[in-house]
C-alpha cells in the first residue's frame, strides 16, 4: 500500500508542476496540494504495513504526537513561523518605494547613462552593474517595473534591439537578488525556522557563495549581451527625445546615491537588523531628498502611503508565503512514501546533485520542480529527506534555478511578463536569449557551489 500511495503522491507532484507551468494561482495550488498531501499520508497509516510505520516515527501517533497536533503543526504553526519573513518582505517593499519616490533610483540610472556616453556596450555594462546594485536592496514587481520604465527606453534609444535590452535588464535584476536580504530571508525559510542555525546569516552566505553567484550572473549576462549586440550590429545615436526627457527630471543629491546599499552593507558587515537598515536608510533618503518638509501630519501620510504602496506590490507574494510553509510542513509527512519510490534513485552526493541540477536547469522554467517559487519545495522535501546535505549547500542548489532561471529568464515571472508587454518583445525571442544565459551562468554557479559548499571543497574553502 505504501508503494501505491507513493505513486499517487508522485503523480500529484507532477500535477502541481503542470499547474504551475500553466500559470495558475500559486497560493491556491499549494493550498490544494497541501490538503491532498495531508489526506493521503495520514489516511495511508490505516493500510500500510506495520514495518513501514515502525521505521517512520513521523507517521506514528501516540500520547504526545496526536493527529490534531500534526494538523495544527501544518495549518497553524507552520504559517506562524514565517512571521519574520513576511515582516522583512513588507519593510523591504517600503524601502523600494522610498527609493523610487525620492528619485534616488532613477538618478543612479541617469548618472550611469551619462558616464557611458554614446557607446552602447559601455552603457549596457554600466547599467547592468547599477541595476544589480539597486536590486541588492529593492525587490518585488513594483520596483522592477519602476526601474524598467527608465532603463529599457534608454537602452532601446541607443539602437539596442528590444529583446537584448529586456534580456540584459532582467538578468542584472536577478544578479542583484542573490544578496538581497529580503529574498535571502524568504528562501532561507524553506530550509530553516528563523531560530534555527543562527550562524547561517546573510553575511556568512554572501562571503561563502552569494558574491560569487552574483558576479557570475552579472558577468555572463553582460558578456552574452555584448555577443548579441555584435551579431545584431546596431550602434545608433541617442534619441533626442529620450535625452531631453531625462534632463528635465530632477536628480537626487549625489550623497544619497549610496543609500540603496546601506541595508545590505549593514547586514553583511555588522549583522545589523535588516529592518533596522531599511528604516535608517529609508528615512535618511526621505529627509535628505527633501520629502519630509511638510507638517508632521503630512509626513506621516507620506510614510503611510509609501508603506501601503509597498505592501500592495507584495500582496500576491504574501498570500503565497502564507500557504507555502503549510506545504513545506506536509512534505515532511509525505517524505516516507517518497523514500519508498525515489529513495534509490535520488542523488546522494554533492557532485551528483550539482551535475543533475545543472543538466536539468530548464526545469526551473515555468514554475517547474526546480524553483522554490514554483513546485521546487516538493523536490527539496524529497531530496532533503533521502540524503544528508548541509543547509548552505541545499540553499545554493535551489537558489540557482529559482533566481538565475526563474527570476531572470522565465516568462511566468510577473515582471518579465510585464517587460514583454511593455517592450513588445515576443516571448520566444526573449527565451532564445535568456535560456542560454541561464545555462551558462547556472552551470558555472553549480561549479562554484561544489567548490565552495560541497564536501571537501567546503572544508578547504572554510579553512
Amino acid at each position: 500500500m505504501e508503494y501505491i500511495i507513493g505513486i499517487i503522491l508522485l503523480i500529484s507532484f507532477f500535477g502541481l508542476a503542470y499547474y504551475c507551468i500553466k500559470g495558475h494561482n500559486l497560493m491556491i495550488g499549494f493550498l490544494l496540494i497541501t490538503l491532498l498531501w495531508t489526506i493521503l499520508p495520514l489516511g495511508g497509516t490505516l493500510f500500510v504495513s506495520e514495518s513501514f510505520l515502525a521505521s517512520n516515527p513521523i507517521l506514528q501517533f501516540g500520547k504526545d504526537n496526536t493527529l490534531i497536533a500534526a494538523l495544527n503543526k501544518i495549518y497553524q504553526s507552520a504559517p506562524e513561523g514565517w512571521g519574520t519573513t513576511l515582516v522583512n518582505v513588507c519593510w523591504g517593499a517600503w524601502f523600494g518605494r522610498v527609493l523610487m519616490d525620492t528619485g534616488i533610483a532613477s538618478t543612479l540610472i541617469r548618472k550611469t547613462v551619462e558616464l557611458g556616453g554614446d557607446k552602447p556596450f559601455v552603457t549596457v555594462a554600466l547599467l547592468n552593474v547599477v541595476t544589480a546594485l539597486i536590486f541588492t536592496a529593492m525587490t518585488g514587481a513594483g520596483p522592477v517595473i519602476a526601474i524598467g520604465v527608465i532603463v529599457l527606453p534608454i537602452l532601446m534609444s541607443l539602437g539596442i534591439p528590444k529583446s537584448v535590452a529586456l534580456f540584459t535588464f532582467m538578468g542584472s535584476v536577478a544578479a542583484g537578488i542573490y544578496i538581497n536580504p529580503v529574498n535571502f530571508t524568504q528562501y532561507r525559510a524553506f530550509f530553516l525556522k528563523p531560530d534555527e542555525m543562527p550562524d547561517f546569516t546573510l553575511g556568512w552566505y554572501a562571503a561563502h557563495w552569494g558574491y560569487a553567484a552574483l558576479i557570475i550572473m552579472l558577468v555572463i549576462t553582460t558578456v552574452l549581451a555584448a555577443f548579441y549586440l555584435k551579431r545584431a550590429k546596431t550602434v545608433h545615436a541617442w534619441a533626442a527625445q529620450t535625452r531631453g526627457a531625462a534632463s528635465e527630471q530632477k536628480n537626487a543629491p549625489f550623497y544619497t546615491l549610496i543609500l540603496p546599499v546601506v541595508p545590505v552593507v549593514l547586514k553583511i558587515w555588522l549583522d545589523f537588523s535588516v529592518i533596522g537598515g531599511f528604516v535608517i536608510a529609508g528615512f535618511l533618503a526621505l529627509f535628505l531628498c527633501g520629502r519630509m518638509k511638510g507638517s508632521f501630519k503630512e509626513n506621516c501620510q507620506l510614510v503611510n502611503k509609501l508603506y501601503y504602496d509597498g505592501v500592495v506590490d507584495t500582496a500576491p507574494l504574501v498570500g503565497f508565503l502564507l500557504t507555502l510553509p503549510m506545504f513545506n510542513s506536509v512534505a515532511a509527512l509525505a517524505s516516507p512514501y517518497f523514500k519508498v519510490i525515489l529513495g534509490n534513485v535520488m542523488p546522494r552526493s554533492e557532485i551528483v546533485v550539482c551535475i543533475v541540477f545543472a543538466l536539468l536547469l530548464c526545469m526551473g522554467l515555468f514554475r517547474g520542480p526546480m524553483t522554490l517559487v514554483g513546485c521546487g519545495a516538493a523536490t527539496l522535501g524529497v531530496l532533503s529527506n533521502v540524503a544528508s546535505f548541509s543547509v548552505p549547500f541545499l540553499y545554493a542548489v535551489f537558489a540557482i534555478p529559482t533566481i538565475t532561471v526563474n527570476i531572470g529568464s522565465c516568462i511566468t515571472q510577473s515582471w518579465v511578463a510585464w517587460g514583454l508587454a511593455y517592450s513588445k518583445v515576443e516571448s520566444r525571442d526573449f527565451l532564445k536569449l535568456s535560456i542560454p544565459n541561464a545555462y551558462f551562468a547556472g552551470v558555472l554557479q553549480y561549479v562554484a557551489t561544489f567548490i565552495m559548499l560541497g564536501g571537501l571543497g567546503a572544508a578547504w574553502f572554510l579553512s
